[in-house]
């Protein structure tokens, strides 16, 4: 079964504009894209050197099956999150991860 980028594309902007009504978001923030493991004995150590290779840093909570990767500050867009979520996504995909959703933190 092949990802469907566009999807996921559509939701990150839907996301992000329901975001701004009524709130003023920060020019840059850290970015936190949750993936979740579809296998029980998923590769842990080669997702996360993958996305740290592309500049992430991860942690990870196997019991949950939850693995975050953060990154950032980058630029508060919908273009900026959307094009850092493809790039963690495409990474993920082939060790059995799938993506959840992001969160931003500005530090404040």
């Amino acid at each position: 079964m092949s990802h469907d980028y566009a999807e996921q594309r559509t939701e990150t902007y839907e996301t992000f504009a329901a975001m701004e009504e009524g709130v003023v978001l920060p020019k840059r923030a850290i970015l936190y894209y949750q993936f979740y493991a579809e296998e029980i004995d998923c590769d842990w150590t080669g997702v996360e050197s993958a996305l740290t290779a592309l500049g992430f840093a991860c942690e990870r909570d196997e019991e949950e099956g939850l693995l975050v990767a953060a990154i950032g500050p980058i630029d508060v867009t919908p273009e900026a999150i959307w094009a850092e979520e493809r790039r963690a996504t495409e990474a993920v995909l082939g060790y059995e991860f799938v993506p959840d959703g992001w969160e931003l933190v500005t530090g404040e």
